[in-house]
């Protein structure tokens, strides 16, 4: 099947970040016939270069890097009119704040929108059929972004819940290494499909605690990619898990991976906002202790399926 672009008004886009996910977008907005640049730490072009004359800029570099870059382009200058459009799915580890957190703190005046959804992207290299959330309180601002994106290999719905739209794309990523070890192991689409559905209110729980709506989760930024992530070989955090499960040690399976996976950091941060907020995470614990080699991967299954038994659905 051939998909091509919709016509719309061609514009300077400019995207933070040249990895597989920044290079991606970049593909989407050429689809559209738009103008874009791509920055990077190791790129020719400078900062200055790559942000004159874009109405929007997408930032989506890894999370380790999102403060030092805002606060490199807040001594560049951006234009208060600027649409700032953040695609990184993390937690700060020393704040715990999220990338939008962090982009609006550092420029309170400019319109903040949030990027995400099941969007893995070798298939959007693919031109494969993708949707995504596009989530701003400012409606107009999340409209722009959605006519600048939109195309037929490429639909985008808009949401006012940015918090909850980005926080459904940063906590599933600790699921899916979780999801990775399942396989990896070979325990069968029984096992799948419940860790999958258990780790749901987990996600919930963290969320909404955070300020994001209940709603927003049962979205294509919660669920929807939440499912994508967790059932394809393409996750860089499903790849994490499924290695570790395989015997590799982490640092084994970081070399031979392809970018980030945030569900490591974002396991870490998790567990240390849960202590302090006194909730129970008991799939992101079992990843974290997984992760800090406390457990073997067949530990870390056993300690789920014996803990206490309950209902399914908590009442207040």
């Amino acid at each position: 099947m051939t998909l091509t672009s919709t016509p719309s008004e061609s514009t300077v886009l400019t995207i933070l970040g040249g990895g597989v996910w920044g290079l991606a977008i970049a593909s989407l907005g050429r689809l559209k016939a738009h103008r874009v640049k791509v920055w990077s730490r190791r790129g020719d072009l400078s900062l200055e270069e790559a942000i004159d004359q874009a109405p929007v800029i997408v930032m989506a570099i890894a999370m380790k890097g999102v403060q030092d870059v805002a606060t490199r382009l807040k001594a560049v200058g951006v234009a208060p009119e600027t649409i700032l459009v953040s695609a990184t799915k993390g937690l700060d580890p020393t704040t715990w704040q999220t990338p939008s957190q962090i982009w609006h703190e550092t420029f309170p005046e400019n319109p903040m929108v949030v990027l995400s959804g099941p969007n893995l992207s070798k298939e959007i290299d693919q031109g494969l059929p993708t949707a995504t959330v596009v989530a701003s309180e400012d409606i107009a601002a999340a409209a722009t972004v959605q006519n600048l994106f939109a195309s037929d290999s490429f639909r985008v719905y808009t949401n006012t819940d940015r918090l909850g739209t980005e926080l459904g794309g940063t906590l599933k990523n600790v699921v899916a290494i979780a999801v990775g070890v399942c396989d990896g192991l070979a325990l069968g689409q029984n096992a799948r499909a419940a860790l999958i559905t258990r780790s749901l209110p987990e996600i919930i729980q963290v969320g909404t605690l955070l300020g994001g709506r209940v709603e927003t989760f049962y979205g294509l930024s919660g669920l929807g990619d939440l499912l994508a992530t967790c059932t394809s070989p393409l996750s860089r955090n499903y790849q994490v898990g499924y290695q570790l499960a395989q015997g590799k040690t982490l640092d084994e399976v970081l070399a031979q991976l392809q970018g980030t996976a945030e569900g490591i950091n974002t396991a870490h941060v998790l567990i240390q906002l849960a202590q302090q907020r006194q909730i129970s995470v008991p799939i992101a614990q079992q990843v974290h202790r997984l992760l800090n080699g406390q457990i073997t991967p067949q530990e870390a299954v056993e300690a789920l399926m014996e803990r206490r038994l309950k209902p399914e659905v908590s009442r207040p």
